[in-house]
């Protein structure tokens, strides 16, 4: 997982640098039990595992979307941010997904390296399709060919998601949405299953 971490991160810094030389990235190590508020609403208490108002995160984004909101607030002195930035953080998340056979990667407990890159609401450039292209060579570089396809599953945060699908499996590895749900800026998202991809290597 650290050597694909490693990888990936340098190479969708690359990606992104090659669109804006304005991009920075930025690392975030936020908690894993976490306030209820914080969670997504599409997760209901079927979804997490939650005691009293704190609950083990089903995604990282909640973390990254506040420390994205601290960078690019007047909270600090040291630092003059403004986007575009890619926030990034790898981690674990905790889903209730029903049993599975182990070849299906269907995990209660598993990694994440999530990606929140974050730009102006007037910018005319559209990074999404270039985002999803190196994704797919970049993971497929690592794991062997890759194909991008059209989720059947759009969350209530995404305008348009794609998913990175290892051929020689079938497997989802990677999901690629366009998020609406950082109140004044536009976010492309890029959630990896590192699980998966080890599994695949």
């Amino acid at each position: 997982r650290a050597i694909f971490e490693k990888y990936f991160v340098e190479k969708l810094n690359t990606s992104l640098l090659s669109q804006n030389q304005a991009f920075k990235m930025f690392q975030v190590e936020a908690p894993i039990l976490t306030p209820i508020e914080f969670i997504n609403k599409n997760y209901t208490s079927d979804d997490v595992y939650q005691v009293d108002d704190l609950c083990l995160r089903p995604e990282t984004t909640m973390g990254s979307y506040e420390y994205a909101k601290y960078l690019l607030s007047n909270h600090h002195t040291d630092l003059k941010i403004k986007p575009p930035i890619a926030i990034w953080q790898h981690g674990k998340s905790f889903r209730k997904e029903k049993d599975h056979p182990t070849k299906f990667m269907r995990l209660k407990e598993f990694y994440q390296l999530e990606f929140q890159i974050i730009f102006g609401l007037s910018t005319a450039n559209d990074y999404y399709p270039k985002i999803a292209e190196d994704t797919k060579s970049f993971i497929s570089n690592f794991i062997g060919d890759c194909k991008l396809e059209k989720s059947d599953r759009i969350p209530d945060y995404s305008e348009d998601t794609n998913d990175v699908i290892c051929i020689k499996s079938e497997m989802e590895v990677c999901s690629i949405s366009r998020r609406k749900d950082l109140e004044g800026f536009k976010v492309i998202e890029v959630a990896i299953g590192t699980d998966r991809c080890i599994y695949n290597f």
